[in-house]
């Protein structure tokens, strides 16, 4: 979740989207963007029905094309030409790998591959969030040099076909050079917290549910 210039955007509603909402007490949301369209990304959807009701009005989704039509798959009752009383209300806007205005705010998508699969990751100011990445075109690496604080993937420490491991994630993460890096999406095979804190470069952290950041 972003807050800045006023508003309130989410990147991605997992699985527990509703929980994490009311844990941070969210009276706000301006925008969702979707990175891609697995469901680990798009299963919470459903909950921002709270915000329509809040809002009085339809919330505005941007998302690539292609995840678009998956959303339109999964959750065939929001789209449906007769819609029941109460679902969720979207506004859908293409999201492609070009720079963005939303809301006055200015979003630069930057294109990774989750194996074959293009996700989206976002640049706002210094600030760039990255995950399901497993490779990054050199020209999408220069969208992100210069961050103050960058958000990564590091899944595991064994290899794995599409996602970056924990070492490939340091690699990535001295690479690019940002002040401070945190890495997200990470599973129980990475190992304890506490652990991995201490194998890691004084400037890389693993984030951790509730963290919050002030850039």
């Amino acid at each position: 979740m972003l807050e800045t210039q006023g508003k309130t955007f989410v990147i991605d509603t997992g699985p527990d989207f509703r929980q994490q909402m009311l844990r941070h007490h969210v009276q706000q949301l301006d925008a969702v963007l979707f990175s891609h369209e697995h469901k680990d990304h798009t299963a919470g959807l459903d909950d921002i029905r709270a915000f329509n009701f809040k809002q009085q009005k339809d919330m505005p989704v941007y998302a690539h094309p292609r995840v678009q039509e998956s959303l339109k798959r999964e959750f065939a009752y929001i789209f449906a030409a007769v819609k029941y009383p109460g679902i969720p209300q979207v506004e859908l806007h293409d999201l492609h790998n070009a720079p963005i205005t939303i809301e006055g705010v200015d979003f630069i998508p930057i294109e990774v591959m989750h194996y074959k699969l293009p996700v989206l990751g976002f640049r706002i100011g210094d600030f760039t969030y990255i995950t399901d990445a497993k490779t990054i075109a050199p020209e999408e690496k220069e969208k992100i040099k210069g961050s103050k604080v960058l958000v990564l993937n590091a899944l595991q420490h064994t290899k794995h076909l599409s996602h970056l491991t924990l070492d490939e994630a340091l690699e990535l993460a001295e690479e690019m050079g940002a002040e401070t890096t945190y890495f997200t999406h990470i599973s129980h095979r990475l190992g304890l917290h506490r652990d991995v804190e201490m194998e890691l470069p004084d400037n890389v952290e693993l984030a951790y549910d509730g963290l919050v950041l002030e850039i």
